[in-house]
């Protein structure tokens, strides 16, 4: 069975998602999240990297967890293993809420951004080689200080989403976009202009012991297609999730079924 359901919620320099209110998925997405969830091994080639964070981050189970150590005055970050410049990808980050602090950011990087500062500050999109959201305050980041940091996602005046502990990053290489998805809802593009780099999972921390866990969903290449393959993506498009695991009830061949169920 799939692993999310979602509902829909370039320049060459990457603008904030405030100039471009479109709340549709990525194409590809429903399908890429359809998909069978990736083994444990695939997830830790596309965990973080032990060797490419910041001394104060302890990575975990081969990638798939890191822990900032207590350091005071310090803005922590890690970057994923593996680097994306084509196709759509998509991965989970877990944060505890209450393992947040004042400055929580998750996005994307490319290999030269920084991952540590001597201070407490939304490292992950101040400078040009980073791009984040911060989850606490509801702000986008990239070359920016914060202080006119634009909201995301647009919602009306005094109004900010509390987002839960499990968030989702698509990142469309395609299209050039980084978008961002809570509670089975995607908000919307929050950077645009993005082709033509490598670009790493990413984030910053500054609250001690924090633990951020990720999980890659996968990856779709924009190729064509076989006919059998999007009549699939139709049926179980048409059955919806919550009807997917009748799909052994119906009136056709074994195999038929298998394949319908990724099995």
């Amino acid at each position: 069975m799939g692993q999310t359901a979602l509902a829909g919620g370039g320049s060459s320099t990457p603008t904030p998602q405030a100039l471009y209110p479109d709340l549709s998925c990525p194409e590809g997405l429903e399908e890429l999240l359809s998909a069978p969830p990736l083994d444990l091994r695939a997830q830790r080639n596309h965990g973080w990297n032990p060797k490419d964070c910041s001394e104060n981050i302890v990575v975990k189970e081969g990638g798939l967890c890191f822990e900032r150590r207590p350091v005071a005055q310090s803005t922590d970050g890690a970057r994923g293993k593996r680097g994306y410049s084509r196709g759509l990808h998509a991965w989970e980050i877990s944060w505890p809420r209450e393992q947040r602090g004042t400055h929580a950011v998750v996005g994307v990087a490319t290999a030269s951004a920084p991952l540590q500062a001597d201070h407490y500050a939304a490292l992950l999109g101040s400078n040009s080689e980073s791009w984040g959201w911060d989850i606490g305050r509801g702000k986008l980041y990239h070359q920016s200080k914060g202080s006119d940091a634009p909201r995301y996602p647009a919602r009306p005046q005094g109004e900010q989403l509390v987002v839960p502990e499990r968030l989702m990053v698509v990142l469309d290489m395609e299209e050039g976009t980084l978008g961002y998805a809570v509670g089975g809802t995607y908000l919307g593009p929050a950077f645009r202009g993005l082709k033509g780099r490598t670009l790493y999972p990413a984030v910053s921390a500054v609250w001690g012991q924090c633990q951020v866990r990720i999980r890659y969903l996968g990856e779709r290449r924009a190729e064509p297609h076989s006919l059998l393959h999007l009549s699939r993506l139709c049926v179980r498009h048409t059955l919806g999730d919550t009807r997917l695991g009748q799909v052994s009830t119906l009136p056709l061949p074994l195999a038929m079924k298998r394949y319908l169920l990724y099995q």
